[in-house]
């Protein structure tokens, strides 16, 4: 199992920013199977959508809505998943939630953290 840790969610105005951090952690067979990490986010009454997601090779892909204000990276000796978020909108107020994604043989898996609560208003 993966056990994930966010952090750095809150309550910023309009045209703040943020960063949110999520640490990857467990048996070490299976940190060392993750390829691709990643951030989802569900605003209330709303479906949980993708935000952008990077894999262990650096390619990322990005939600229409936040390219160009959002930017995220990994640390992979620290098996952490990172997002700026920078000219936040009130859009954005949503729970973020991370995730990352094992490979085993021909098995994937998915992991989920709990969720972070972003608030973005005035």
């Amino acid at each position: 199992q993966v056990q994930l840790v966010e952090s750095g969610g809150g309550l910023v105005q309009p045209g703040g920013s943020l960063r949110l951090s999520c640490s990857a952690s467990g048996a070490s067979g299976i940190i060392s199977s993750i390829n691709t990490m990643g951030w989802y986010r569900q605003a209330p009454g709303k479906e949980r959508e993708l935000v952008a997601r990077i894999t262990n090779g650096g390619a990322t892909n990005y939600a229409d809505s936040v390219k160009g204000r959002f930017t995220i990276s990994r640390d992979n000796a620290r098996n952490t998943v990172y997002l700026q978020m920078n000219s936040l909108q009130p859009g954005d107020t949503a729970v973020y939630y991370c995730t990352v994604r094992s490979k085993v043989g021909l098995t994937y898996n998915n992991y989920w953290g709990q969720g972070t609560q972003v608030t973005v208003s005035s």
